[in-house]
């Protein structure tokens, strides 16, 4: 079926990279699957990830289906672009039917992309994972493909002011080797290695990365055990509770 509105719009967000003068270093995408159904997991960190997540699929020549939350989906601007470019929408509220139709897309061949922090991470660290992605490739019968991205928090992220400025950002992104989703295993044993190699893949992803803060106000978008001024997961959780 002809992808009449996911390559117009890989085009036009590779304008907007050109814009923004973006500084992308994607290692990794040959672990991507030429064909066949995977289950691609990525950390959270940003609004932006899965443009970047979806960017790596494409020297595989490989199109991603994104699981998103509904309320994206009846947006007049982004609604009709996420339905035209078959991402999957998730109902919170009915998950079971997300998830059936991301199996028929993995069955199909399709890769379902899929953010088992479920949230950004506003502490840029890992939170822990759902087991859901998982799930879907032993059920499927597909193989998960981890991996990590890094700056995108600078860009666009939960509680700070997008940044779509000519500002030379670096992105980083890195993708592992597959890990099969045997069916002999608990998806919750699967889930633990998936979330230690994405964590890999993400502290790799943080020691390539060629800048640091420029000042003490330049701080927030770094983790705190890497000296930055974000909230530590502790803050976050608290913050969240009250």
């Amino acid at each position: 079926m002809a992808e009449l509105v996911y390559r117009p719009v890989i085009g036009f967000a590779r304008t907007l990279f050109k814009v923004w003068d973006l500084k992308i270093d994607c290692q990794g995408s040959e672990n991507i699957p030429r064909s066949g159904g995977a289950v691609l997991v990525s950390n959270h960190i940003s609004y932006l990830d899965f443009v970047f997540n979806g960017l790596a699929a494409l020297p595989q020549k490989r199109l991603v289906r994104f699981m998103a939350k509904e309320s994206v989906f009846r947006h007049r601007v982004s609604g009709p672009l996420m339905r035209g470019m078959k991402h999957i929408p998730v109902d919170r509220t009915q998950g079971e039917a997300a998830y059936e139709h991301a199996l028929r897309s993995l069955r199909s061949g399709e890769i379902v992309g899929v953010f088992p922090e479920a949230t950004i991470s506003q502490s840029f660290t890992l939170k822990s994972f759902k087991s859901g992605a998982a799930r879907m490739a032993q059920e499927a019968g597909v193989p998960l493909i981890p991996m990590a991205v890094w700056g995108t928090q600078r860009l666009w992220t939960k509680g700070h002011p997008r940044n779509f400025k000519r500002s030379h950002t670096p992105i980083t992104i890195r993708v592992g080797e597959a890990i099969e989703a045997s069916k002999d295993k608990y998806a919750g044993a699967i889930t633990r290695q998936l979330r230690e190699r994405v964590q890999e893949l993400l502290e790799a992803a943080q020691r390539a990365y060629p800048v640091r803060p420029k000042s003490q106000d330049d701080t927030w978008w770094m983790p705190a055990h890497l000296g930055g001024t974000a909230p530590t997961p502790e803050q976050v959780r608290e913050a969240e509770a009250r």
